[in-house]
């Protein structure tokens, strides 16, 4: 699913206009973001949990020519999908 599908299933099941639900997404991923870059922990229970975790420095290979290369360290951003997402794949 993409993007402009994502909007009209929004909308479809809110009863609401395709430009409401692009709005309520675009809202929603930008305090999703701006909670995350805080370095806040974004938790929807039951669907999905959202943090930020530092990754130390290390050493790679290159899969091209086998050799060692360094690799910095970064902050990534950890998703943990919630028991009641888990529970509605798994059942499918």
């Amino acid at each position: 699913m993409n993007r402009s599908e994502l909007i009209a299933a929004t909308a479809a099941r809110c009863g609401a206009t395709n430009t409401t639900a692009d709005q309520v997404i675009s809202a929603m991923q930008s305090v999703i973001t701006e909670a995350l870059v805080k370095g806040d922990r974004v938790a929807i229970p039951g669907f999905l949990t959202l943090d930020v975790a530092e990754r130390d420095a290390r050493t790679g290979r290159n899969p091209r020519t086998g050799e060692p290369i360094e690799i910095a360290a970064r902050t990534v951003v950890r998703i943990s999908a919630g028991q009641a997402l888990k529970r509605a794949v798994a059942e499918n």
